[in-house]
């Protein structure tokens, strides 16, 4: 992605009470036996249940060794924000997705160097050309 290439992080995004009300609910549903914890299989239905896809191997790995070994899964406090963390990340992507749909004028799934131009004209009317091609050369690659 442009910016996380770049350096600059996406903006932090918080959930409506609506929508953090929800995860709550979620979290409790699939929380079978009360404890308080979603074991890994639990947490795999969660994501189904709100993102509409089952976590990859790897993906629930990754979520599982982050986990306090003291606790026997994935505490409330720690399923709020790994679900914050996705969905951010979710609206980054269909925000990049949204502004390379608008430079890709003609709908090819992809930036000629002219349509780069065209697009940093656009947003940064006063950057050199010489950077534009810098970066579009990163980019290239």
């Amino acid at each position: 992605m442009f910016f996380s290439q770049a350096g600059a992080r996406p903006r932090m995004w918080e959930a409506s009470p609506s929508e953090h009300k929800k995860w709550v609910e979620v979290f409790k549903a699939c929380d079978e036996e009360n404890k308080g914890c979603l074991s890994r299989e639990n947490f795999k239905v969660a994501v189904v249940m709100l993102f509409g896809y089952k976590p990859s191997k790897i993906e629930a790995d990754a979520v599982m060794s982050s986990v306090d070994p003291n606790t026997s899964g994935i505490l409330l406090k720690e399923f709020l924000d790994i679900v914050r963390k996705k969905k951010e990340a979710q609206l980054y992507r269909n925000e990049i997705r949204h502004i390379f749909t608008a430079f890709d004028r003609h709908y090819r799934g992809y930036l000629t160097l002219e349509d780069f131009k065209k697009a940093f004209k656009q947003v940064a009317p006063k950057l050199s050309e010489r950077i534009i091609l810098e970066v579009f050369r990163f980019f290239k690659k």
